[in-house]
Protein backbone atom coordinates (compact mmCIF):
# COMPACT_ATOMS: atom_id res chain seq x y z
CA UNK A 1 0.00 0.00 0.00
CA UNK A 2 2.76 2.67 0.47
CA UNK A 3 4.07 2.38 -2.45
CA UNK A 4 0.89 2.92 -4.46
CA UNK A 5 0.14 5.35 -1.86
CA UNK A 6 3.59 7.34 -2.44
CA UNK A 7 3.13 7.05 -5.82
CA UNK A 8 -0.06 8.51 -6.06
CA UNK A 9 0.87 11.19 -3.60
CA UNK A 10 4.30 12.26 -5.34
CA UNK A 11 3.34 11.96 -9.28
CA UNK A 12 6.40 9.60 -9.32
CA UNK A 13 6.66 5.71 -10.50
CA UNK A 14 8.04 3.13 -8.54
CA UNK A 15 11.56 3.63 -9.97
CA UNK A 16 11.53 6.98 -8.75
CA UNK A 17 10.98 8.80 -12.15
CA UNK A 18 8.20 11.36 -12.57
CA UNK A 19 5.25 10.16 -15.08
CA UNK A 20 2.76 12.09 -16.93
CA UNK A 21 -0.28 13.80 -15.37
CA UNK A 22 -2.16 11.29 -18.06
CA UNK A 23 -0.36 8.17 -16.46
CA UNK A 24 -0.26 9.56 -13.36
CA UNK A 25 -4.56 9.86 -13.17
CA UNK A 26 -4.72 6.35 -14.67
CA UNK A 27 -2.91 5.27 -11.74
CA UNK A 28 -4.84 7.01 -9.28
CA UNK A 29 -7.96 6.04 -10.81
CA UNK A 30 -6.52 2.29 -10.41
CA UNK A 31 -6.43 2.91 -6.81
CA UNK A 32 -9.62 4.40 -6.73
CA UNK A 33 -11.10 0.85 -8.37
CA UNK A 34 -9.29 -1.45 -6.58
CA UNK A 35 -9.83 0.08 -3.04
CA UNK A 36 -13.89 0.12 -4.54
CA UNK A 37 -13.82 -3.24 -5.49
CA UNK A 38 -12.12 -4.44 -2.37
CA UNK A 39 -14.61 -3.00 0.06
CA UNK A 40 -17.53 -3.93 -2.58
CA UNK A 41 -16.20 -7.86 -1.81
CA UNK A 42 -15.78 -6.42 2.09
CA UNK A 43 -19.40 -6.07 2.32
CA UNK A 44 -21.15 -8.43 0.38
CA UNK A 45 -19.37 -11.61 1.67
CA UNK A 46 -17.60 -11.11 4.55
CA UNK A 47 -18.96 -9.02 6.42
CA UNK A 48 -22.28 -10.00 6.70
CA UNK A 49 -21.00 -13.51 7.98
CA UNK A 50 -18.37 -11.66 10.83
CA UNK A 51 -20.98 -9.55 11.73
CA UNK A 52 -22.93 -12.79 13.17
CA UNK A 53 -20.94 -12.69 16.23
CA UNK A 54 -18.57 -9.75 15.62
CA UNK A 55 -20.14 -6.39 16.41
CA UNK A 56 -17.42 -4.39 14.26
CA UNK A 57 -18.50 -6.00 10.99
CA UNK A 58 -22.39 -5.03 11.71
CA UNK A 59 -23.86 -2.51 9.73
CA UNK A 60 -23.61 1.16 11.21
CA UNK A 61 -21.25 0.19 13.09
CA UNK A 62 -16.87 1.06 12.41
CA UNK A 63 -16.11 -0.80 9.46
CA UNK A 64 -18.89 -0.22 7.13
CA UNK A 65 -18.71 3.57 8.70
CA UNK A 66 -14.87 3.77 8.03
CA UNK A 67 -15.87 2.53 4.15
CA UNK A 68 -18.79 5.54 3.92
CA UNK A 69 -15.97 8.07 4.76
CA UNK A 70 -12.96 6.51 2.26
CA UNK A 71 -15.71 6.38 -0.67
CA UNK A 72 -16.46 10.26 0.26
CA UNK A 73 -13.09 10.85 -0.38
CA UNK A 74 -12.72 8.20 -2.96
CA UNK A 75 -15.84 10.33 -4.94
CA UNK A 76 -14.18 13.79 -4.99
CA UNK A 77 -10.52 12.07 -5.81
CA UNK A 78 -12.60 10.61 -8.63
CA UNK A 79 -14.09 14.30 -9.43
CA UNK A 80 -10.48 15.44 -9.39
CA UNK A 81 -8.83 12.44 -12.17
CA UNK A 82 -11.52 13.35 -14.19
CA UNK A 83 -11.25 17.12 -14.26
CA UNK A 84 -7.09 16.26 -14.33
CA UNK A 85 -7.71 14.14 -17.42
CA UNK A 86 -9.95 16.08 -19.34
CA UNK A 87 -7.24 19.24 -18.92
CA UNK A 88 -3.87 18.35 -17.68
CA UNK A 89 -2.51 21.68 -17.88
CA UNK A 90 -5.07 22.34 -14.90
CA UNK A 91 -3.44 19.52 -12.27
CA UNK A 92 -2.52 20.90 -8.82
CA UNK A 93 -0.19 18.86 -6.52
CA UNK A 94 -1.42 20.86 -3.80
CA UNK A 95 -5.27 20.11 -4.47
CA UNK A 96 -4.41 16.85 -5.46
CA UNK A 97 -2.55 16.13 -2.21
CA UNK A 98 -5.47 17.57 -0.12
CA UNK A 99 -7.70 15.56 -1.26
CA UNK A 100 -5.73 12.61 -0.53
CA UNK A 101 -5.32 13.77 2.91
CA UNK A 102 -8.79 14.47 4.12
CA UNK A 103 -9.23 11.03 3.87
CA UNK A 104 -5.91 9.79 5.05
CA UNK A 105 -6.92 9.47 9.04
CA UNK A 106 -9.73 7.22 8.04
CA UNK A 107 -8.32 5.33 5.42
CA UNK A 108 -5.04 4.24 7.81
CA UNK A 109 -7.17 4.10 10.82
CA UNK A 110 -9.61 2.00 9.55
CA UNK A 111 -6.89 -0.62 8.17
CA UNK A 112 -5.45 -0.70 11.39
CA UNK A 113 -8.65 -1.50 13.20
CA UNK A 114 -9.30 -4.25 10.48
CA UNK A 115 -5.88 -5.86 11.55
CA UNK A 116 -6.96 -5.50 14.94
CA UNK A 117 -10.21 -7.32 14.59
CA UNK A 118 -9.15 -10.11 12.23
CA UNK A 119 -6.38 -10.98 14.76
CA UNK A 120 -6.18 -14.70 14.94
CA UNK A 121 -6.77 -14.28 19.14
CA UNK A 122 -9.61 -11.96 18.40
CA UNK A 123 -11.32 -14.38 15.43
CA UNK A 124 -10.82 -17.37 18.15
CA UNK A 125 -13.00 -15.69 20.68
CA UNK A 126 -15.96 -15.44 18.29
CA UNK A 127 -15.11 -18.89 16.37
CA UNK A 128 -14.11 -22.41 15.65
CA UNK A 129 -11.37 -23.68 13.66
CA UNK A 130 -13.39 -24.93 11.69
CA UNK A 131 -16.04 -22.41 11.43
CA UNK A 132 -13.00 -20.10 10.28
CA UNK A 133 -12.40 -22.71 7.49
CA UNK A 134 -15.64 -22.17 6.33
CA UNK A 135 -14.82 -18.51 6.69
CA UNK A 136 -12.44 -18.83 4.37
CA UNK A 137 -13.58 -20.74 1.33
CA UNK A 138 -16.86 -18.75 1.40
Amino acid sequence: MAGVNNSIYFLKRADGKFTTVTSFMSMAQYFVTHLTMHHTIEEKMYFPLLAERMDAFKKGEKHINSHNQIHEGLDRLSALIKRFRGEPALYSPGEFRACLDSFREVLFNHLDEEINDLDPQEFKRHWTIDEMETILLH
